[in-house]
């Protein structure tokens, strides 16, 4: 896949990381949408590196977008959890 396809990719992952993980996020849209981004990055790269899944040239690969998502809720997490009570 190109950049630009992992980049959507990574936009709808993180719209869906933050349906599966509601509430108010920090960062806003703006945040959670570029956490998206960074955890469809983060996913593919531990999916080959670790999972021996190598990433896939399909668009619509399951494993892909399971690992484009997993990697949008892990750092969804690390995100609220480090900065999750700077706008009280």
């Amino acid at each position: 896949m190109s950049i630009i396809a992992w980049i959507i990719l990574g936009l709808l992952a993180g719209a869906i990381a933050k349906i599966l993980l509601p509430g108010r996020d920090p960062g806003g849209l703006v945040g959670t949408t570029v956490i998206g981004v960074a955890g469809a990055f983060l996913g593919g790269w531990i999916s080959a590196r670790w999972l021996d899944h190598p990433i896939s040239k399909d668009f619509y690969d399951g494993a892909t977008w399971a690992a484009a998502i997993g990697g949008a809720l892990v750092l969804l997490i690390a995100y609220r959890i480090m900065f999750g009570h700077s706008r009280d």
